[in-house]
């Protein structure tokens, strides 16, 4: 995240393309995905048998965040809260709970450890997401330095 820091409030706000996210709705959807689909989850399963897994629409959501619109600061306090709290979870997991099971309206079962190696994959996904629209914001002005790239 101290990538998205470094770009700052105006930077952060850049589209690559219409339609495509921000650095900063990228970091909005890691944090809802992390609160609803992956510790919330987690924390549902945990509480009850069996639980039906609630889907959510990503593009509403990040649209009601409005996280363009937001501070990088904000973001990213938000985030180290949320995380703190779920490296806490994670670790508090016994052996046992690793196994127990939600029911996802798309996908069927999900155990613990399936969600805890999905959420690896996600924030590493996105992660990607927001340093390839950090490479597409600087590429323009790159003059005969884009040349390198050819090189590589």
């Amino acid at each position: 995240m101290t990538e998205l820091e470094a770009l700052g409030d105006v930077e952060a706000a850049w589209h690559p393309a219409p339609g495509e996210w921000c650095a900063k709705e990228c970091v909005g959807h890691i944090i809802e995905a992390e609160r609803r689909g992956f510790a919330g989850r987690i924390q549902t399963i945990l509480e009850r048998d069996r639980p039906d897994c609630v889907a959510w629409d990503q593009v509403a959501v990040a649209r009601e965040r409005n996280d363009c619109a937001r501070p990088v600061r904000a973001l990213l306090d938000e985030f180290v809260g949320l995380r703190d709290a779920s490296v806490a979870l994670v670790r508090g997991l016994r052996p046992d709970q690793l196994g127990r099971v939600g029911i996802h309206p798309h996908v069927g079962e999900l155990t613990v450890r399936d969600l805890i190696h999905e959420w690896v994959h996600h924030d590493r996904n996105h992660t990607k997401q927001l340093l390839s629209v950090v490479q597409a914001r600087v590429w323009p002005s790159m003059g005969n330095a884009r040349k390198f790239a050819e090189i590589d």
